[in-house]
């Protein structure tokens, strides 16, 4: 959790942003680029992840990032996301927007559509049902992805590793990440009101203004509360 609770601005909502995109896309940093902005402001702000972020899903994250279920099929490790998902929602996520605060996630469903769906190659149907009870009404309100191509988010994902090996994912074959980038585009472009499409390629100060613009955008004006995408679904 990043705020200063002396100085907190009291939320009447909370705001669920999620932030998507490739392998090596800079969303880590620019999550947190933006806990420190709002913080600052006083905002109540917790950062999050998936796979984890709840006691139950952080046990699910080493399994699946360690390609310890890649042997059962890309259909188990979806229910392992779905599972690990809805105990980070219901554990963490959906509390903390109850009481106001404003909920950062590095990966959410998203993920699950582009890296299970269309490169794991599921049938639409089982991924959408997966998905609805997983999230459980729980929308995120903004979605910020980071476009850039995928040999440079692999590039940027090998220097920032170093020494560790590629993860389950990072060692797929470029095609299949330039495929999830395409996946990625074309969500925000079925989705323009909940999403939007950041050019990662540009220095991280110019990317975190342009971030900051997309979630002060959505912050109600005083005595104007407006609802969340989870508020309206219940």
């Amino acid at each position: 959790m990043h705020a200063d609770p002396g100085r907190n601005v009291s939320l009447t909502k909370g705001l669920f942003v999620t932030f998507e995109g490739g392998e090596g896309a800079g969303k880590s940093t620019q999550m947190r680029l933006l806990a420190e902005a709002l913080s600052a402001r006083g905002y109540p702000v917790l950062t999050t992840r998936e796979p984890g972020g709840s006691v139950g899903a952080e046990a699910v994250r080493h399994v699946l990032l360690s390609g310890a279920a890649e042997p059962f099929g890309v259909r188990m490790e979806a229910i392992l996301f779905a599972a690990a998902r809805s105990d980070h929602v219901e554990e963490v996520i959906r509390p903390a927007l109850k009481e106001g605060t404003i909920v950062l996630c590095d990966r959410f469903m998203d993920s699950s559509r582009v890296y299970q769906g269309i490169t794991g190659n599921l049938e639409p149907a089982f991924v959408e049902t997966l998905e609805r009870v997983a999230v459980n009404g729980v929308i995120p309100d903004r979605t910020i992805i980071f476009d850039l191509p995928a040999a440079v988010g692999l590039e940027r994902a090998r220097l920032r590793a170093a020494s560790d090996s590629p993860d389950r994912f990072e060692k797929e074959q470029l095609e299949t990440h330039e495929k999830r980038r395409e996946a990625f585009l074309d969500i925000a472009e079925a989705d323009p009101g909940r999403c939007r499409v950041v050019d990662a390629t540009r220095p991280a100060d110019v990317i975190a203004a342009e971030v900051l613009g997309l979630v002060e955008s959505l912050l109600p004006a005083e005595g104007n509360p407006q609802l969340s995408n989870t508020e309206k679904a219940q």
